[in-house]
């Protein structure tokens, strides 16, 4: 299984914002939005993995939010639920919530998650860190030019 390093970054929250993945072999993306949040740049990069590298994949991660939802499960209840969390309120980022679900576990590939520390200085996890907040600063520039 092929190992991919992902992470989000956002300058303000919601505010602009970067994602990125590289993987163990080389392959790397990234991209980002002028207006979002940390959270929905974490999905976001994990989506673009899925999509764009091919085979088997364990996607490492330093977000809890992420990680923790395959860990503990929480999709399941939110599928059976319509996307509403426990409180009855819908869950936040369940567009991008559903579709990483499908692309995890409705194909016939293994996906799995992985935690790793934020800033150890894991090699692949401090690049993909990097390349996130890039794009974030990069849309920070696009934003101001807009204004």
């Amino acid at each position: 299984m092929l190992r991919v390093y992902t992470d989000g970054a956002c300058l303000k929250n919601p505010g602009p914002g970067g994602w990125a993945y590289i993987a163990q072999d080389g392959r790397y993306n990234s991209g980002g939005e002028i207006l979002t949040t940390n959270q929905r740049m974490e999905l976001t990069a994990a989506i673009f993995a899925i999509k764009e590298i091919e085979g088997d994949l364990i996607i490492i991660s330093d977000s809890a939010y992420l990680i923790n939802c395959f860990k503990e499960g929480w999709w399941r209840s939110w599928e059976r639920n319509g996307y509403l969390n426990s409180s009855k309120k819908p869950v936040k980022n369940a567009d991008l919530w559903k579709e990483l679900v499908n692309l995890a576990f409705k194909g016939k590939r293994s996906i799995s998650f992985e935690k790793v520390a934020a800033h150890s200085g894991i090699d692949l996890n401090e690049k993909a860190d990097a390349l996130a907040k890039e794009k974030a600063y990069y849309y920070q520039k696009l934003a101001e030019k807009q204004f």
